[in-house]
């Protein structure tokens, strides 16, 4: 049996009590909530996973794992990997094109379905009570915790961990309604319907294609995932901005499987994730990277930096969780700044930015912040420097009213 901490709550539940009690409840099992969980159990607390779809499930995302991410991940991902990507090919406009790679592992290529089904397991292995299948209703936050009602019956703890997503309860609850998105859509292809050798091995991604975002076509164990994303502006023009990338790269559109839309939530300069004893992790605290919209490496380090936080909490050491705002915002600040300021870059001057990321300094650039090797683009020196501030540079341009249009 594992041992309990002290000071965590009593987990003593009598027959007509009808309220079940736990040291914390996560609401989600995502790659955030999951994790988050894993690292609660295994340090002894007593923790309920809930989450409202019947596991295994599947969720819109391209299913790139970084190794930042993974360097973030407590359990080993090599079971639902599916593609290994070693090479990254570029495209403008779906014209001019580059690939750059090809010398060791980018990003390891799994599906929502299959990661998340081995996340929540490898919880509850770890001791977390994970329930699935079980909707939350209804989140009650006092100076004592948080109480979560989901079909009839409630629990309630010292913590609550908010980890449902952009459309989650406890997101709104904590009044993060009203934020900025992007938009994206996606769609999975057979490779009955595509060149396999085409798309083995590499990373497709198409800029200048969609305002504020790119097209991309990862492979997967026996289809590619073919997507595009943007500004929230973009979403009437999804649809037709997938059938276009498709028919560039030479894939009938009409064959594409379980095509499905969501939002990118982006959280507000400032915005801190901590309310009381509640506090959000991953989408649900708007944590996506602004330039590849990707959210699984700032999921899984937001629940490393809950997990601490609320351990810290339920022990004595800390008062409160304020401490996860701060560090999540000390470790997360420089690269989001980097990733606006090249997004605007590409945005407002595409053609200028795209001739910036064919340069080797900025693949060698790219590379290290991939792999982990960089996680301050600040601390960049030598050649790498020119591409970060040339970028920077285009941004600044961005910003000014009257910039020039015509650099499109």
């Amino acid at each position: 049996m594992t041992p309990r901490l002290p000071g965590f709550f009593p987990a003593i539940i009598s027959y007509d009590d009808p309220v079940e009690r736990f040291d914390v409840i996560v609401v989600g099992a995502g790659p955030a909530g999951s994790t988050a969980a894993y690292r609660l159990a295994r340090s002894g607390a007593k923790v309920l996973l809930l989450d409202r779809a019947r596991f295994p499930r599947d969720k819109p995302c391209g299913g790139g794992l970084t190794e930042r991410a993974v360097k973030q991940l407590p359990v080993s991902v090599d079971p639902v990997v599916e593609e290994v990507v070693d090479r990254f090919e570029l495209g403008f406009r779906y014209g001019t094109r580059f690939v750059r790679g090809g010398e060791r592992p980018l990003v390891l290529m799994t599906q929502r379905r299959l990661l998340d089904a081995h996340l929540a397991a490898a919880a509850a292995a770890a001791g977390a009570d994970f329930r699935d299948g079980l909707r939350a209703t209804a989140l009650e936050l006092d100076d004592d915790g948080g109480t979560v009602r989901f079909d009839g019956t409630a629990a309630t703890a010292p913590v609550v961990i908010g980890a449902d997503g952009v459309n989650g309860l406890t997101a709104r609850a904590l009044g993060f309604g009203a934020r900025r998105h992007g938009v994206a859509l996606e769609g999975n292809l057979s490779y009955v319907h595509a060149r396999e050798d085409r798309w083995r091995g590499r990373a497709v991604v198409e800029l200048g294609s969609v305002p504020g975002g790119y097209a991309w076509v990862f492979p997967k164990g026996d289809h590619v995932n073919v997507g595009v994303g943007g500004w929230v502006s973009e979403g009437p023009r999804l649809r037709e901005h997938l059938e276009r990338a498709c028919s560039a790269y030479g894939l009938p559109h009409a064959r594409l499987e379980s095509v499905r839309g969501w939002r990118l939530p982006m959280r507000r300069a400032g915005e801190t994730p901590v309310r009381g004893r509640t506090l959000l992790v991953g989408d649900a605290a708007g944590l996506i990277d602004p330039l590849s919209g990707d959210g699984i490496y700032e999921a899984l380090l937001s629940s490393r930096l809950a997990a601490e936080a609320v351990l810290d909490l339920l022990a004595g050491r800390q008062a409160d969780l304020e401490p996860y705002a701060a560090r999540l915002e000390r470790e997360l600040e420089p690269m989001i700044s980097a990733s606006w300021s090249a997004k605007l870059a590409f945005d407002r001057f595409p053609r200028l930015a795209f001739t910036i990321a064919r340069t080797p300094p900025a693949w060698r650039l790219a590379e290290r912040l991939l792999r982990d090797e960089l996680p301050d683009p600040r601390a960049v020196s030598g050649t790498m420097r020119v591409p970060l501030q040339a970028l920077r540079a285009l941004a600044h341009a961005a910003r000014r009213p009257g910039h020039a249009a015509a650099a499109r």
